[in-house]
């Protein structure tokens, strides 16, 4: 049998998945990185993107995450994820309507940190209608 990856991905009062891999890709702050078994320690941010998990040899669940962090050590991967949906439950209709309105959000805000928390907002929407329109591992 293959050497696996233990991945915990875990949001805000729920764990999403809890399984033995083969991979995972995490949209982390400086790039998209890897986990195989056996991967160096490291803890990295999590930039709004899409997990990708990997079972035999394909990819088998892709989940977008608003942000976070990664826990990779040599037996496995925890991402504690701000907030994360399947990919498959995000409609485009609603991804549009959370960027226009967090645009507007944007335009209004009168303080600095308003200006800080409303761009945020905007980063997640615009992120997720990119993974919406991502091909990458389909």
């Amino acid at each position: 049998m293959a050497e696996m990856v233990h991945f915990e991905l875990v949001a805000p009062e729920q764990l999403l998945l809890s399984a033995e891999v083969d991979s995972v890709v995490i949209p982390g702050v400086e790039g998209d990185f890897g986990v195989l078994p056996g991967h160096a320690r490291l803890i990295s941010s999590v930039r709004p993107g899409i997990v990708v998990v990997f079972r035999d040899g394909k990819p088998a669940e892709r989940i977008f995450v608003e942000g976070g962090f990664a826990e990779v050590t040599p037996e496995g991967c925890v991402v504690l994820a701000e907030k994360a949906s399947p990919m498959e439950d995000i409609q485009r209709g609603d991804a549009e309507t959370a960027l226009s309105d967090a645009r507007e959000i944007l335009e209004e805000a009168k303080t600095d940190e308003a200006r800080a928390d409303a761009q945020r907002v905007v980063s997640i929407a615009e992120a997720r209608l990119e993974a919406l329109d991502s091909t990458a591992y389909l």
